[in-house]
This record gives structure tokens, sequence and C-alpha cells, in this order.
């Protein structure tokens, strides 16, 4: 299989309409999986594997293939996981650091200041894009390492971005509906969390199914198609 990116053609809707749809006719073995994908997330620097692992399953599920929910445990992909754990933990304390020092360094007698008020929300302000800026362009990154069996963290990194090109606002507003969607539970009822929550997950396997197929080539199937004509 080789992989070819580009930018993605954002199919809202379908992902939107698939995922429920998928869910609906398999929801106990996958609200079985998304349970052991939050035992996964209580064990350190698992949580994104549990996450990249469930996609792997929800593929095979969709396939047809003989595959169980176990597989959530499976630890193939740990280290990129890992290291984009660490990435992030990283990038996290880089942006928090100059924010501790904006409210020690402008305190007075204890308490905050007014040039520490004024200095504050605006970095806050830019802090915040970044964090959603990087998020959104390293949207299909969990795709292209569960899916796409990409192991290197900054490969993936520089794929994702070329891929959401043109895609951010599509991509924000998808994320923003899904996890309304899957909150759902919570404003109902708590425990209907537990219903809702697998809708995210499904919904995002079809936006991350469907780039991986517009950026993968089957050379052996390009190879019979050229010797048809």
């Amino acid at each position: 299989m080789r992989i070819s990116v580009k930018p993605i053609n954002f199919k809202f809707n379908d992902y939107l309409s698939k995922g429920y749809e998928f869910l609906k006719a398999n929801f106990g073995n996958i609200f079985l999986a998304v349970i052991f994908c939050i035992i996964m997330a209580i064990i350190p620097f698992c949580a994104m594997l549990g996450m990249g692992n469930l996609y792997t399953y929800l593929r095979k599920l969709r396939k047809g293939e003989n595959v169980g929910a176990g597989e959530i445990f499976n630890f193939d992909n740990f280290t990129p996981y890992f290291i984009l754990q660490l990435i992030i933990i990283g990038g996290i304390l880089v942006l928090y650091i100059p924010l501790a020092i904006i409210m020690f360094a402008t305190q007075q007698n204890g308490e905050p200041s007014a040039l520490g008020s004024v200095l504050l929300f605006p970095y806050l302000a830019i802090m915040y894009i970044i964090i959603f800026a990087v998020v959104l362009k390293g949207f299909y990154m969990p795709a292209l390492i569960s899916l796409g069996g990409v192991k290197d963290v900054k490969t993936a990194w520089n794929m994702s971005k070329v891929m959401t090109k043109g895609n951010i606002w599509n991509i924000l507003l998808f994320s923003i509906v899904v996890g309304f969607l899957s909150q759902l539970g919570i404003i109902a009822c708590g425990i209907g969390i537990l219903l809702t929550m697998p809708y995210s997950y499904t919904a995002n396997y079809f936006a991350f199914e469907d780039a991986m197929q517009q950026i993968e080539h089957d050379e052996i199937q390009e190879i019979g198609l050229k010797n048809e004509y």
C-alpha cells in the first residue's frame, strides 16, 4: 500500500450519518470496546494508544473480520503514541511557563495586579489559538498511526498538516458537533454518556477511514487496472 498525501475532501454529513448507522448496527460490540478504551485511559501514557486501537478495531469490525474488543489492549503502537504524548506534555509546559512567570512577576504584595491581568488575557488568547491550531492540524495523526501504519510522529504530523489544508474550519465545526452530540448523555442523564460517547468514536472513525482511502493507493490493484487496458 502506497500513501500519496494530499488535502482531503472532507465529507461532513457522510461521517455523521455513517457513524450513527454503524453504531446502531454494532452497538454492543462498540460499547464494550469503548469501555475497554476508558480502562486503557487509566493506564499512564495509554489513553491515546487505546483510542488508536479503537479505530483499528472499528475498521476490522466494519470489514466483518473476526475481531474481539480485547484488541483495544494491543501495545504494538505504544512507542509512537508515547512519544506523541510526551511532545504534548512538553508543549503544554512550554506554553504554561510564561503564564506562570507573568502571574508571579506581576504580583503586588502576594495579590494579582492590574498589569498582570492586562498581560494575562492576551497571552491566554494567543495560547488557546496555538493549541486549537495544533490540534486541528494534527487531526489525522491517529488515523495515520493506527490505520496507515505511519510510526514516525514527525512524519505523521507533516502529513496531517497537508491533509487538513483547506479544511480547518470544517474539522473544527465537525469536532464541535460530534463533541456536543456525544455529550448529550450528560445533559439528559449522567449515565447516558455511556450511550452517546461511542458515537464520537464512530463518527471520527469514518472521517479517518475516508481520509485514508483518499490518500492510499493499492499498487497491486493499480497494476491490474493498467493491464486491463
